[in-house]
Parts: C-alpha cells; sequence; structure tokens
C-alpha cells in the first residue's frame, strides 16, 4: 500500500525505508507519557512565546524521535500487543504487555520532589513504574512554600507548610491507585547513610536525582557507583534543560566532567567599590550571613562546644582572631538585654555601615585623588561614595532599623516588636559616638591585596581576645540561635532587611535602587523556573528509563539532552565512556573495584594484593582511620599485621 501511494506521487521504490515503515506500521496506535510531556512542554512554550512576545518562536518544523526507545527485536506474539482496556493500553501497542509487567517490576528512587521531582512522579504513575511488585521512593526534607505553587504543580495552596514528599505521594496514588509509592522526608547524605543503607540501594533498579545542588548531586552519584546502580540525572534553569544517564559499566558518572566555575563577584567590589544593585545586594546577603548566621554560630559554638577554642586556634591565617572578634561582639561588645538594646545597635550598625565606613573610604581615597598612571582614581567602574546621614523621618532609614533590630532580638531570643512608632521613638534618643577618619588605616583595592592581609596573624591580638571572652559557664544559661535565611517568610525580617541594607548602599553608590520583588530574584538567587521546561526534561528522562529497563548495554542507544527553549535549541549526544585506565595488564574502570571475601588478617590482605595484583599497599584507611601505613613505628605496624 505504501509503495502504490508512493508511485502515485513519483517516489523511487528505493527511496522508502521499509523498515521504518513497518516499525511505523505497528506502532501507529501507541502512545507513552513521556513523549507527551517533550512535545507537550515545548508546545506549552510556544503559545507563551506568541502570547508574550518573548523568545525566538520555532522556525518551520520541529522533528523529534526517540525510535532508540522501541524494541530491538518485536515480540512475534500478537496477544503481547492486545489492548485490554488497561490505563496502559497505549504503552503496551508499542512495548507489548511484557514489558509493562517489567516497568510496575522496577524499583526506583527519586531524590526530591521539587519542580522535576514532582514532574518524574507523574510521569513514573502515567508509566506504570512501581504499579506491580516494584516500588517508586521519593524523599525530600523540604515543606511546600508559596511560592512553588507556580511550577510544582502536584502541590496545592492549602498544602503550603506540608512536606513535599509526602502531599507529591498522596497526589500521584489518586491519580495511578496502583503505584506503590513510599515517601521519605530525609535529606540524602552521610547522615542518613543509615537509612540509605546497603540493603536499600541494593534492592533498588535505579535512582532519579531531581535535586537543586551540586553537592548532593555528587553525592548520589558516589552512592550510585559504589552500588554500580543506573542514575537519571537533570536540571533546569529557566528555559534551559538538561539531562544525563549513566550506565554503570558503560557511561562515565555525573562526577566525571565539571561544569566552569560560576562567575563570582570580586571581594574588593563588593566591600569598597559597588557599581550595580547586584553588588550591593549580595554585599547585604553577606552581611546578613556573617552576622545574624556566622557570628551568631560561633558564639553558640563558644558556650556549647568545650573544644571550641582548641578547634579555632588551629584555624590557618588570620581567621582564630576574626572568629574569636565576632565572638567577642556577640558576648560582650553587642550583648543584648532587652529590645532597646537592639534598637541602639542596629542605629550604630547603620551609621558604621553607611556613614563611618564611606567616611574612611574616601580619607584614604579622596574624590580627587589621582593613581601613579595619572588618571583619577575615581573613575572607570569605581564610583565615588558619599556617606549618609541618618534621617528619622526617611522610611528606608527605619526599615533598616525595625529589621535589624527584630533580627538581632530573634538571635537572642528577646521578645520582638514590629510597632514602628516606638522603634522611632526609642532610635531618636540613640547618642551614636562621633567618628573621625583614623590614618594608617589599609583599604585593600584589589583581591590580590586582600588576600595577603588576611595572611597576617595578630598573635598579639589574638591573645587579649582569648583573656576577654567570658567563661562560657558564666552564660550557661544564654541560649543564641543563628539564623538562615529565608527568602519566602513574608513575616521573618529576612528580606525586609536585605532590601533596606542594599538600597542604602546602593544610594551611598549613586546605583539605582531595586523593589523588594527584584531583590528578592537577585537576593534569592532566584532564576524562575518554568513548568514547561520541567515537562520537557522528565520527559527526556523518561525515556531514557525506557531504554533501561529494556537492557540496552549499547552506548549509542543512551541520549544526553541538552534543550533551551527560548531560542529555541535541541541537541542530542551520546553518554561519554567510561574513561579506562591500565596497570600492568589489567584494565580498569571507575565501575570496577578489587573484592576480597572472606576472613584475614592484614598481612594476608597486603599479601593478597601484592600476589595477584602485583601492588604494594603502602596505605590503607577506613574513613578517617588510618589501619595501616609505611611509616607507622615498626612494633605497631607488626602489631596490627596479625589483626
Amino acid at each position: 500500500m505504501a509503495k502504490e501511494k508512493a508511485a502515485s506521487v513519483n517516489i523511487m521504490d528505493n527511496d522508502i525505508n521499509e523498515e521504518v515503515l513497518r516499525k511505523f506500521s505497528y506502532m501507529v496506535s501507541g502512545d507513552t507519557c513521556p513523549m507527551n510531556a517533550v512535545i507537550g512542554g515545548i508546545v506549552a512554550q510556544e503559545v507563551l512565546k506568541a502570547s508574550s512576545g518573548k523568545f525566538t518562536p520555532i522556525f518551520q518544523w520541529l522533528y523529534f524521535d526517540a525510535v532508540e526507545c522501541l524494541p530491538a527485536v518485536r515480540n512475534p506474539e500478537a496477544e503481547n500487543y492486545e489492548m485490554n482496556e488497561s490505563r496502559y493500553d497505549s504503552q503496551i501497542a508499542l512495548f507489548g504487555k511484557q514489558f509493562q509487567e517489567k516497568l510496575g517490576d522496577l524499583k526506583y528512587f527519586i531524590v526530591g520532589a521539587g519542580a522535576i521531582g514532582c514532574e518524574l512522579l507523574k510521569n513514573f504513575a502515567m508509566m506504570g513504574v512501581g504499579a506491580g511488585s516494584g516500588s517508586v521512593t521519593v524523599t525530600d526534607m523540604d515543606l511546600i512554600e508559596k511560592s512553588n505553587l507556580n511550577r510544582q504543580f502536584l502541590f496545592r495552596p492549602w498544602d503550603v507548610q506540608q512536606p513535599k514528599s509526602t502531599v507529591a505521594a498522596k497526589a500521584v496514588k489518586a491519580m495511578n491507585p496502583k503505584i506503590n509509592v513510599v515517601a521519605h522526608e530525609n535529606r540524602v547524605g552521610t547522615e542518613t547513610e543509615k537509612v540509605y543503607n546497603d540493603a536499600f540501594f541494593e534492592n533498588l533498579d535505579g535512582v532519579a536525582n531531581a535535586l537543586d545542588n551540586v553537592d548532593a548531586r555528587i553525592y548520589m552519584d558516589r552512592r550510585c557507583v559504589y552500588y554500580r546502580k543506573p542514575l537519571l540525572e537533570s536540571g533546569t534553569l529557566g528555559t534551559k534543560g538538561n539531562t544525563q544517564v549513566v550506565v554503570p559499566h558503560i557511561t562515565e558518572s555525573y562526577s566525571s566532567s565539571q561544569d566552569p566555575p560560576e562567575k563570582s563577584i570580586p571581594i574588593c567590589t563588593l566591600k569598597n567599590f559597588p557599581y550595580a544593585i547586584e553588588h550591593t545586594l549580595q554585599w547585604a546577603r553577606d552581611t546578613f550571613e556573617g552576622v545574624f548566621r556566622q557570628a551568631a554560630s560561633n558564639a553558640a559554638q563558644y558556650l556549647t562546644e568545650p573544644a571550641f577554642m582548641e578547634r579555632i586556634l588551629k584555624l590557618p591565617g588570620c581567621q582564630p582572631v576574626e572568629t574569636l572578634e565576632s565572638v567577642k561582639r556577640a558576648l560582650v561588645d553587642d550583648f543584648p538585654t532587652g529590645f532597646e538594646d537592639c534598637i541602639k545597635w542596629a542605629r550604630n550598625q547603620w551609621e558604621d555601615h553607611y556613614n563611618n565606613q564611606i567616611r574612611q573610604l574616601l580619607f584614604n581615597f579622596p574624590p580627587d585623588q589621582i593613581t601613579t598612571s595619572g588618571q583619577p582614581f575615581w573613575s572607570g567602574p569605581k564610583r565615588c561614595p558619599v556617606p549618609l546621614t541618618f534621617d528619622i523621618k526617611n522610611p528606608l532609614h527605619i526599615d533598616y532599623i525595625v529589621a535589624a533590630a527584630n533580627l538581632k532580638a530573634e538571635v537572642y531570643g528577646i521578645v520582638q516588636n514590629r510597632n514602628r512608632d516606638f522603634i522611632t521613638d526609642v532610635v531618636s534618643k540613640v547618642e551614636v559616638p562621633p567618628f573621625t577618619p583614623k590614618c594608617g588605616i589599609k583599604i585593600a583595592v584589589t583581591d590580590a591585596e586582600a588576600q595577603s592581609a588576611s595572611g597576617n596573624v595578630d598573635h598579639d591580638r589574638l591573645q587579649y581576645l582569648q583573656k576577654l571572652l567570658p567563661s562560657p559557664s558564666q552564660l550557661k544559661d544564654l541560649v543564641i540561635k543563628p539564623l538562615e535565611f529565608e527568602k519566602d517568610d513574608d513575616n521573618n525580617f529576612h528580606m525586609d532587611f536585605i532590601v533596606a541594607a542594599s538600597n542604602l548602599r546602593a544610594e551611598n553608590y549613586k546605583i539605582p535602587i531595586a523593589d523588594r520583588h527584584k531583590s528578592k530574584l537577585i537576593a534569592g538567587k532566584i532564576i524562575p523556573a518554568i513548568a514547561t521546561t520541567t515537562s520537557v526534561v522528565s520527559g527526556l528522562v523518561c525515556l531514557e528509563l525506557i531504554k533501561l529497563a529494556q537492557g540496552h548495554r549499547n552506548l549509542d542507544v543512551y541520549k544526553n539532552g541538552f534543550v533551551n527553549l527560548a531560542l529555541p535549541f535541541f541537541g542530542f549526544s551520546e553518554p561519554l565512556p567510561a574513561p579506562r585506565q591500565r596497570f600492568y595488564d589489567f584494565e580498569w574502570t571507575l565501575w570496577d573495584r578489587f573484592e576480597v571475601k572472606g576472613e584475614m588478617t592484614l598481612q594476608e590482605f597486603i599479601d593478597h594484593f601484592k600476589n595477584e595484583y602485583k601492588l604494594e599497599i603502602t596505605m590503607l584507611s577506613q574513613g578517617v582511620c588510618m589501619l595501616y601505613s609505611f611509616f607507622m613505628p615498626p612494633a605497631k605496624r607488626n602489631e596490627r599485621m596479625q589483626l
């Protein structure tokens, strides 16, 4: 029939690929959720482009296929593909009943129940993964925030502040009651290895990451390599997304390649020479971390950890002095006994940051300063700052005092006060010490100068600080609470402080200020997640899952994906093979390891490697414990050889 139709439109027989036609005829009634997710996400983004006028639409045609997912050899038994009014009929038409049963028997671990995690859970439920004798375990320690609702579609407004994993599991269970989904609320890491132990991983068929940070990805990658389990990796960044499939013994691991480091703002730009609102916001974030988290954490550890001082004194460079200075400020200089003390502290902080430090900077580098090359010092990206004068009638000035005072109170367990009139009245009575710029204060102009200065150790100052600090026993009833920055809580004063602190510094340097929304995006490092991108990425991941479930061992079957729906760009590549190394006549990859079975002494263990592999062990350790090394005292080494 195809040949007759081709002949009618003057297509020659040799232009017809009969194998493709045959496959198409078999699969024409079939359908699968991952392909729908990919195409649906792309189409939805095109609709957004048409309605918003943003980004570049697809020009003419986009061709996408995943023929590698189809069975290499089709089961000749027709009943294997018969439809029986099952929810999986369209998928059975593609892969057969036997494969559908295999999907149901899979045991997968989804790490993360955020945007991608929700999409993966939905796809798994629609495909029937874990809906037989298998299961899907999902873990996420986060609670649902209001800002999650625009893209994490399994959640509803009434789910806010509920565990993500539990709510997501319940939602997909409603979609497919037969899916066996288990929800955990654990962080993956060394602290939960008693939960995700040998028995847990050895029982898995694979892991799908839906994480939002590199450290957790690397940790899960190490675990998958150790247990030789497939890993489906994915990530999104606005309209950009990528997927990676890691297959034991075939491909490289996630950690085998690294992304280039993120561009960071030079320290000196942040501290003294900002010229963009991004710089002032990062400075405000650093101030929050330094004052309300790190300094509070140092003070709390000083009060509760007997070995704190011993540990701190071993730190390199000027870190011991800086740490003890922060403890001194927290427990001596700036220690509040009531909320009015917090207001007084906030007023002095304002004066120090926005007046005194700027005056000192201008004392060191006057507005008319000329460099050795004859150019004005304050030129190019360097903006000449102006000190601010505190104005009790300026709402921005009071915003800073209100936020800083309340955060200080929270750190020390003091009852907070949101009454602006009360705070304004108290702050108007605060006497601020006069400031005179000092000679001999060196201000680093480059990061190299700052790094050089940080290596100097003032031993006299270090000893003085140790004597000055109160004994922990004197403050045994004091509880100090370090604050973790949380951008999504509008009532915790965190973003109030960031916005006020940043905009005041922007006024110092004549930088246009930013409203709360823009400040939140930048300071919270928010790149808006888009449901279209997560749909495409999760669909691509699940297409690779189909290949893994079929047991493909050829590298060219698998595909890593790279998409940018804005451009639009769609790129796919074969995963890189696991790098091969050699020693003597042995060849190995990261998936290989030495397996030694049975009871033996340390001497027998060392002899085994020498005799079997011609390798001499010079050091042997377990975790942080060294069991053997060539430089051990002979008596101790000989004793351990018999263990």
